[in-house]
């Protein structure tokens, strides 16, 4: 048998890791304090520990604490000082600050993200375009409160709603925040950076008129839908050009009232009706964009499909039904290294000139997280190693 071609020095785990510099994780612990009254399990260890989690697709403390256990010699590919024992960390998770968590992952997303962009989209458009959108986690007790009506049991599960922003040249996202289940989504979009040079789409759960007035003052673009019970007054109906999509029903000028306590101003957007034939549905799209045409503000608001696509990839790939800790904490710290095993992940199929589903991708790095195979070379080229016999054309064997 031959040499294996595939071989590393390092695990699989430990080439993920190495894409995580180690000056920007000294950086965030520094800024953080985060290894303050700590003697053994360092900011590092808890990091390392819980990408594991990610990775391995645990589902207990006890499961990642016993399977860290077999690390034994297999550590120098990321430097792991300290195995924890379950008790250590669950307190790890609920005392340590997720500040030095989040500062890693948008390091991360810094270093990588231009790397990761696609800018065909901003080329068409000359504007950033930013998805702003959420997703409800169901909790297993009530640590957040969750969204809907109380079972008849009395008992009703908790929920932690993440809001997230995309760049729609991007797959991974941009901005993060938390809050309860049945916190309203509008109540998020005063957090959005406005610019001229930027248009944020979102879905109509996040209708607010004071918002739109405020980013038509800032000049920022915004493609949503209309409300069903939309109060509107119609000004102009604008003339539907030969060159715009036959799909476009409706272009039109209207008013809406924006209440500002016992006072009300008008503010002018514009609405445009779009019939898709393939969902043989009719959509109207509410925006303040007046010189963009009316087929383009469809295909911006059809972008916007990315971010529930990504929602899915996170929720299906990782271990996001089961969490840690019963605390606040302990969640957004498990959520946001979900995050950043998304963005490696993300970073090696971007890399990668061969094409694998992501879902394929997080298996394989499972499956074979602590052998040593040079990653990229194998995702390359998997098939490499395995030869036919020359004595038996039908038998395949793989040469390690």
């Amino acid at each position: 048998m031959s040499k294996n071609s595939h071989f590393s020095t390092k695990s699989v785990f430990g080439q993920l890791i190495s894409l995580i510099d180690e000056s920007l994780i000294r950086k965030e612990v520094k800024k953080c304090d985060s290894d303050r009254y700590t003697k053994r399990f360092k900011t590092k260890d808890h990091l390392i520990s819980m990408l594991f989690c990610s990775f391995s697709k645990c589902t207990s403390l006890r499961e990642i604490s016993g399977a860290m256990l077999g690390l034994s010699g297999k550590t120098a590919g990321f430097q792991l000082s300290h195995i924890p024992k379950r008790s250590t960390l669950s307190d790890a998770n609920k005392k340590r600050d997720v500040l030095v968590f989040e500062n890693i992952y948008h390091g991360l997303l810094m270093q990588y993200g231009r790397f990761l962009s696609d800018s065909r989209i901003q080329h068409v458009i000359k504007k950033q375009v930013k998805i702003f959108d959420s997703t409800t986690i169901s909790l297993f007790k009530d640590i957040l409160e969750g969204v809907g009506r109380n079972p008849k049991t009395g008992k009703k599960k908790g929920g932690i709603k993440v809001h997230t922003v995309i760049n729609a040249d991007e797959t991974v996202p941009g901005l993060v925040w938390f809050s309860e289940a049945k916190k309203h989504d509008h109540e998020f979009l005063d957090k959005l950076k406005c610019d001229k040079n930027t248009v944020y789409v979102f879905d109509k759960g996040y209708n607010d008129y004071k918002a739109f007035e405020h980013f038509t003052e800032q000049e920022t673009g915004f493609v949503t839908r209309i409300k069903d019970n939309a109060s509107y007054i119609n000004i102009e109906a604008l003339d539907l050009g030969e060159h715009i999509h036959s799909g476009v029903l409706k272009d039109e000028i209207i008013e809406i009232e924006v209440k500002k306590g016992k006072q009300t101003t008008p503010l002018r957007l514009r609405k445009v009706v779009f019939y898709d034939r393939a969902g043989k549905r009719e959509f109207e799209f509410l925006t303040n964009l007046f010189d963009m045409r009316a087929d383009l503000i469809a295909a911006l608001y059809k972008i916007r499909w990315q971010i529930e696509l990504l929602f899915k990839q996170l929720k299906q790939n990782f271990p996001l039904k089961y969490f840690l800790g019963d605390n606040e904490n302990a969640i957004k710290i498990q959520i946001y290294c979900v995050l950043m095993v998304n963005l490696l992940l993300a970073v090696i199929k971007k890399r990668l000139k061969r094409h694998w589903a992501f879902s394929n991708l997080v298996s394989f790095c499972k499956i074979h997280l602590f052998n040593n195979i040079n990653l990229m070379k194998f995702l390359e080229n998997p098939e490499k190693d395995w030869i036919i016999d020359r004595d038996d054309g039908k038998q395949l064997s793989f040469n390690w």
